[in-house]
């Protein structure tokens, strides 16, 4: 899996770096197409992200002694949803100070999606798929979930995103699969990392891919959200 999983994360470096070219998910009406992929993403937030998350919970459990934090439950999801509170912040930072066009705004906001985009990289790498094929899962539903973030960032920084950001991104989703494949990191550091990691992604999910001020198709949404749960359920 060594050799694919490479070529997934290059595959996520060219959608960040050629994002300006696909299709634009602030169309109105939204195209079918991007309906369909916000019923994947949707699908795979509910049927891998989450079930993964309590699968780290068992595994945080042993390995955290008998310190502070020992008497909390739920460990992962509190740090899922600092995720997600952490993501929501930034979001309306960035939104807050839009047209104050202030370099430091974007630089802020961008540092968080690279740091989002390199733990994608690492997780690719690093975890454990059960074949090739929940693989290419992964790798179509953060794709598609790529395209969408890549245009809402770009809406909200332009010609900075296009001449920065996106090289930003595409390298850390490569520099994070290169750590995840030749350094080694402890089962615990990882669970933080996909738990904070699961966060991000609810949340632009949520902001991203099922907006209520854009028209969509429901239809084709669940076309892909039925399809996209056939398949991770059969494979």
């Amino acid at each position: 899996m060594f050799e694919l999983s490479f070529w997934f994360a290059l595959g996520f470096a060219m959608i960040h770096f050629f994002s300006g070219k696909l299709i634009h998910v602030r169309e109105v009406p939204r195209s079918r197409f991007l309906s369909v992929a916000g019923g994947i993403a949707v699908a795979y937030v509910f049927l891998h992200l989450l079930p993964e998350l309590n699968e780290y919970q068992r595994e945080l459990e042993g390995k955290i002694g008998n310190n502070v934090f020992a008497s909390l439950e739920n460990h992962i999801l509190i740090i899922s949803m600092l995720g997600l509170a952490v993501f929501y912040g930034l979001e309306r930072f960035a939104t807050a100070n839009k047209r104050k066009q202030k370099p430091y705004v974007f630089w802020i906001h961008i540092g968080s999606f690279t740091l989002y985009t390199f733990s994608i990289g690492y997780v690719l790498a690093e975890s454990e798929f059960q074949s090739n094929g929940t693989m290419f899962l992964y790798f179509i539903a953060l794709g598609i979930h790529f395209v969408t973030v890549d245009q809402g960032l770009r809406q909200h920084h332009q010609q900075l995103y296009d001449r920065q950001g996106r090289v930003l991104l595409a390298l850390a989703v490569l520099v994070g699969w290169a750590v995840g494949s030749f350094a080694e990191v402890n089962e615990l550091g990882l669970s933080i990392v996909v738990a904070f990691l699961a966060g991000g992604v609810i949340l632009n999910v949520m902001k991203e891919e099922l907006p209520a001020e854009r028209e969509s198709s429901f239809g084709a949404f669940l076309i892909g959200l039925l399809g996209y749960a056939f398949l991770l359920l059969v494979i």
